[in-house]
């Protein structure tokens, strides 16, 4: 194939882009050249390529921060001496450290999967695309509102850890600092919103003969990523409301309970945060798997054992995290116990590491500049996984904790998962872009990179007896840090070569073939560069064992038979994570057959929407309405001018963000209905309902997270001693037999629906409603009690804390489902539900939920 017909396949995908947006006024996508367009898109791979670009910009702001950091460290300094003061440089290791971990490691990589997931499982799109586009909003306005904390008086400076009692204000600026714990909720939301979809279409949405067992290596990592995701962050979310409880709201969960507090924390915070290491390395696996697999033209040596021990790992992730706690006050048969879990879990990498080595011995390795990238990312993980397993034995831990140890071995494991990523950036740029990168220039950026990323961190390993966090430093460690700020320097210009290169290349780079690598196997390389809107000229369909498209062409990409011998070294058969490549000229035939092939596609999907302004209205409101909470401290606005514009602030973003989820309610928006062939283990359960289970699996681990931090503390403070809140039980049995029978009029009104009578469906859920608010009123009435009778309030104590703290998150999700059923009342008495009542009973999945954890926290609260 020749430019011409590369660039008459890309106008063909171009003519459907174009054919789409005018078929569907209301969701007509402006051309990628129009700045609207990228606030209104839902696609994808737009989504995609947004969340690469912001992530990359949080990298050069966490860079610079980063660069700061080393100035100061040039020399040994005094406090207030140098470019920074102590507060300072405080904010700037911990705000560092948030932006890398949070706002451009998981981003970075999860750009990729919204691009090339979906292309990978043949389907059209992720299966809730405004979804898609909310997380990514919600995202960016998390970030916004993390640099914004900057200029409230200070952001928030008791490092990435936030470990308690730093992260209250007495030890943080109090305006600031509360923005930026808000500002990783938003995040937190983000992240559950992607999660969900994520899940629901990975199992949902597989193109037909598409089985787990048969799903490219790329989206297994990011499959099981999601899933640690779901409840690693949930997690965070309930340390970080209870957090924003004690900064806002004046409790005392770390505030005023010692030991206890602090410890607390802890446990939540790095029940999410080991996951977290492997929630930022697995997506890193899965570009070193493709790339390995491409450039060695081999199949992944021990596939099936490759994506066993990554399952192992996930599942492992979650019983190691007390090995951050070796020096606490957990007695030494529990730091056994996990030592061993620690040291387990690097059993199952050991395998993915010599899998991915015999790999590249069994093929003909062509060093391009994703290969260079992905071989130096496992290098550095190997040498970052060997010392860390120094971090895993208890002894040596209580010598290496609080060192720069610890950084130069997280350093090599996370930035060297961020080098693979690179190493994907480049792999799939032709892809994303239609043109090839400059192959010199992407060879002297990983030379610089990898010269800079050793010469930064390994001197930290020489000087591991400095204190991590510290800008002071024994003067006989001046040589080695030096050398450490140079490599910074050096890094950081290397990533200038980069972001050159792509820029000019996306507009003067050579026009990329379909398959630019020769050896690709997986099916984003069976269609044009960039693909078209809907991805693929038909339905894919890997039932007949290669890619084949229903009323389209068929291609040479077969799925993967474990079993089957791998092909002789860089032989044009060679069968890896989707069989032997595709031809350039099936390529072609497959985007040119787009028109009639669009003609077969299945029910919906014919006329999908792509652009939606909402997602990115929620997005303005969130960052507005968190933006004026930051300033409410111990349950009080600040006097003043500020305090206005907080309030009003708090009350513009309620109204924009209620009003645009509003308006994404009534919008007529078709997505993509899927299934497309593969749906186990939901075969018989739709998108909507999956979604609803996936989203509950992950309150389930918030609730979890509350009632157990209830169970600790009450267990540290004595449990008989602690005496229950309410002094009477009978308002707490009331609410019980009014929520348990709010639960049977949900199911009156779903056989209402089913029965197809309106008066019953709006009887049921008004119904609903009367008991609902009947259930907040009660609550009110005895809270008032408590408060004006008894003197008890929220910040009386530990004790009050918890009792009106988890019920005060159940009382939330209440209203929460009242304001849903007041929106379904109105539909339902103009006909709505009657053809489908799906909805009913999807609400009722969520409302069954609530009642569920109120018949937990009645006996502990109440009764115990």
């Amino acid at each position: 194939m020749d430019d011409n017909d590369a660039e008459r396949a890309r106008a063909d995908g171009g003519a459907l882009e174009a054919a789409d947006g005018h078929a569907h006024d209301e969701h007509a996508m402006p051309p990628t050249s129009s700045l609207k367009r990228w606030f209104v898109t839902t696609n994808h791979k737009d989504v995609g390529l947004l969340y690469i670009a912001t992530s990359l910009s949080f990298l050069m702001l966490g860079g610079v921060l980063a660069l700061l950091m080393r100035a100061q460290l040039w020399v040994p300094r005094a406090p207030g001496a140098g470019p920074l003061s102590a507060m300072a440089y405080n904010q700037a290791v911990s705000v560092h450290g948030l932006v890398m971990v949070f706002w451009f490691l998981s981003p970075f990589a999860f750009g990729f999967a919204n691009y090339v997931v979906p292309l990978q499982m043949g389907a059209k799109d992720l299966a809730f695309p405004r979804l898609n586009a909310l997380s990514y909003w919600l995202y960016l306005s998390s970030g916004v509102l993390l640099f914004v904390s900057f200029f409230q008086g200070g952001t928030f400076a008791g490092g990435w850890t936030m470990y308690a009692p730093l992260n209250l204000p007495a030890f943080t600026p109090s305006v600031g600092g509360s923005a930026a714990v808000l500002a990783l909720m938003l995040f937190v939301a983000s992240v559950t919103v992607s999660s969900v979809n994520f899940l629901t279409t990975m199992h949902r949405m597989r193109a037909e003969g598409l089985t787990l067992r048969r799903l490219p290596l790329f989206s297994w990592t990011i499959l099981l990523t999601v899933w640690m995701m779901l409840f690693a962050f949930a997690a965070l979310l309930a340390a970080l409301l209870l957090l924003s409880a004690d900064r806002l709201l004046g409790t005392t969960y770390f505030a005023m309970n010692g030991a206890n507090g602090a410890l607390l924390w802890t446990h939540l915070f790095w029940f999410f945060g080991h996951p977290e290491v492997y929630i930022v390395f697995f997506p890193a696996l899965g570009v070193m798997a493709e790339v390995f697999q491409t450039f060695t033209g081999r199949r992944i040596v021990g596939r099936k054992w490759f994506i066993a021990a990554m399952v192992l790992v996930a599942l492992q992730s979650f019983i190691v995290w007390m090995h951050h706690m070796f020096l606490t006050s957990i007695n030494l048969e529990i730091k056994t116990l996990f030592m061993a879990t620690t040291i387990g879990i690097s059993l199952p990498f050991d395998l993915m590491v010599f899998s991915l080595i015999y790999t590249m011995v069994k093929g003909k390795i062509r060093f391009k500049t994703p290969f260079l990238f992905s071989f130096g990312g496992l290098l550095l993980f190997i040498l970052g996984g060997i010392t860390g397993v120094f971090l895993g034995a208890v002894v040596l831990d209580y010598e290496f904790r609080g060192t720069y140890w610890v950084v130069a071995h997280f350093h090599y494991v996370m930035v060297g998962g961020v080098t693979a990523l690179v190493g994907g950036l480049y792999y799939w740029y032709p892809k994303m872009v239609g043109r090839m990168y400059d192959e010199f220039l992407g060879k002297v950026h990983f030379v610089l990179y990898f010269v800079g990323f050793n010469l930064l961190y390994f001197p930290m390993f020489v000087a591991w007896e400095t204190p991590r966090r510290v800008f002071d430093y024994d003067p006989g460690m001046t040589v080695w840090h030096q050398l450490a700020t140079v490599g910074a320097v050096v890094l950081g210009a290397s990533f200038l070569v980069m972001i050159y290169n792509l820029v000019t290349s996306a507009y003067r780079g050579e026009v990329a073939d379909e398959d630019p690598w020769n050896y690709v196997t997986t099916a984003e390389w069976a269609v044009s560069s960039p693909p078209p809107l809907e991805n693929f000229p038909g339905l894919p369909s890997y039932a007949s064992g290669k890619l084949e498209f229903l009323g389209g062409s068929s291609s040479a990409l077969d799925t993967v038979d474990d079993d089957a011998p791998a092909a002789a070294d860089g032989g044009t058969g060679a069968a890896t994570d989707g069989g032997a490549p595709a031809t350039l000229e099936d390529s072609a035939a497959l985007a040119a057959s787009a028109h009639t092939a669009e003609e077969v596609q299945a029910g919906e999907d014919h006329h999908a929407s792509h652009a939606s302004i909402w997602p990115f209205l929620v997005g303005v409101g969130s960052l507005f309405l968190l933006l004026g909470l930051s300033g409410f401290t111990n349950a009080t606005w600040p006097d003043g001018t500020m305090g206005a514009l907080h309030q009003a602030s708090t009350g513009l973003g309620a109204v924009v963000t209620f009003g645009a989820l509003v308006g994404m309610t009534r919008e007529h928006f078709v997505g993509p209905s899927g299934p497309y062939g593969e749906s186990w283990p939901f075969d018989k359960v739709s998108n909507m309902k999956t979604g609803m289970w996936i989203f509950l699996v992950s309150d389930v681990v918030l609730f979890g997270a509350f009632i157990g931090a209830y169970v600790f503390l009450r267990f540290s403070s004595g449990w008989i001693a602690w005496e229950p809140i309410p002094d009477n039980v009978i308002p707490g049995l009331i609410n019980t037999y009014l929520l348990l029978t709010s639960s049977f009029t949900v199911i009156l009104a779903l056989e209402a629906a089913e029965r197809k009578s309106r008066n019953g469906v709006v009887a049921s859920l008004v119904a609903t409603v009367v008991l609902g608010v009947g259930f907040l009123g009660n609550k009110a009435i005895e809270w008032e009690h408590l408060f004006n009778d008894k003197g008890i309030w929220i910040d009386s104590g530990i004790r009050e804390s918890t009792f009106f703290v988890t019920t005060g998150l159940h009382a939330a999700h209440v209203i929460v489902g009242l304001v849903i059923t007041l929106y379904m009342i109105l539909r339902a008495w103009n006909g709505a539900y009657l053809d489908d009542a799906s909805p009913v009973e999807h609400f009722g999945l969520y409302w069954h939920f609530v009642d569920i954890v109120w018949l937990f926290l009645f006996p502990l609260f109440y009764i115990l």
